[in-house]
């Protein structure tokens, strides 16, 4: 019976060591595998001289699962891909698509029991996107979370309590003169989008995506994209049409006049559906019409103010102008009400004078 030799007892089973004594004094050390060639003859192949990579080559020539210690990141950020992120929204997946492209270039070769708290607030703060690394490092911790639950590390969590950059919520607030001087240069179905969108504090994707279908008993019933919250907003108050049931009744109207053939509420004079990228060609021509009017008027501090302004400041617009915080939180479908306060109220409180 063939004993494996003393120095390869911490290899593997068909795993070598060979040691080579090198002029300049140096030892070269390289790993091969005791296989056999398609006549039965005795062969080595090379697995390469980092153990952790001969270790890898083994267990895919021997058939064997890849030992725990040489794990590396870029496998588990591969089965993260495959498995977690197509179960999430589209939009999440193309946010988390875009983190991970950034933690291969930083973590992909990297052991998965090698990485320490230190080691990412590093990454952290070498990063030039401060916000970008914070949705990194959330993205990084999942994917810790997940490779406990696969079996992959035994080990905590190393981004749990790394502290993340300061981030301040977006303060921009289109007053009536930028809301104004935009629409006015709208095309119809921007108009359209832009009062259904105030009028219902919700997300572009979600007043894309209304459909004729989902007027049902006084209600414009509504299934948010981004967190699946379901609201009913009413179409009537003290039993007559408030501005959106007016604004749906027209849109209704609209869709026969321009025989639709699509089930959405908004849709172009020649009854196409409005895409997103439709939405944004749309509301860039008429901010920048508007900020030309604006400039040809002397007024730089409009004009620039214009400038800010984006489609998706319609939903804190609408927040901002409901004087009940839980009123607002409501119609945007947030469970806490801080969020509505802190993220989305972008107008002072209003309070009394000393006297």
């Amino acid at each position: 019976m063939r004993i494996k030799k003393a120095a390869n007892r911490d290899l593997p089973p068909r795993m070598l060591r060979r040691v080579r004594n090198l002029k300049s004094g140096s030892q070269w050390v390289g790993y091969y595998y005791d296989g056999r060639d398609e006549n039965g003859k005795r062969v080595e192949i090379p697995l390469g001289t980092d153990l952790d990579v001969a270790k890898m080559e083994w267990a895919k020539l021997d058939r064997k699962a890849v030992p725990k210690i040489v794990r590396l990141l870029g496998d588990v950020f591969n089965r993260y891909e495959r498995d977690v992120i197509p179960s999430k929204m589209p939009r999440t997946q193309k946010d988390n698509l875009l983190s991970l492209k950034q933690l291969r270039g930083a973590f992909n070769e990297a052991p998965i029991d090698a990485i320490t708290p230190q080691i990412i607030a590093q990454y952290r703060d070498k990063r030039s996107g401060k916000v970008r690394a914070n949705r990194e490092i959330s993205l990084l911790s999942h994917i810790y979370n997940m490779a406990r639950e696969w079996g992959i590390t035994e080990r905590e969590n190393p981004a749990a309590g790394v502290r993340k950059n300061k981030e301040r919520p977006r303060d921009f607030y289109a007053g009536p003169e930028i809301w104004d001087a935009v629409y006015r240069w709208a095309a119809s179905e921007l108009r359209d989008a832009m009062d259904l969108a105030y009028l219902t504090g919700q997300r572009p994707a979600d007043v894309l995506s209304m459909r004729a279908t989902d007027c049902v008993d006084g209600h414009l019933q509504v299934a948010q994209r981004k967190t699946s919250k379901k609201l009913r907003i009413q179409l009537q108050t003290n039993s007559q049409l408030n501005d959106l049931g007016l604004l749906l009744e027209r849109l209704l109207e609209q869709r026969k006049e321009r025989s639709a053939r699509n089930p959405y509420l908004i849709t172009t004079e020649d009854g196409r559906n409005v895409t997103a990228s439709m939405l944004r060609l749309r509301f860039d021509g008429a901010r920048k019409s508007a900020v030309k009017e604006a400039l040809e008027s002397q007024d730089k501090v409009l004009a620039e103010q214009i400038r800010l302004f984006q489609f998706r400041d319609i939903r804190p617009k609408a927040a901002s102008e409901i004087v009940d915080l839980a009123r607002a939180s409501r119609l945007l479908g947030h469970t806490d009400k801080r969020i509505t306060e802190y993220v989305y109220r972008r107008v002072g409180e209003i309070v009394e004078p000393t006297r």
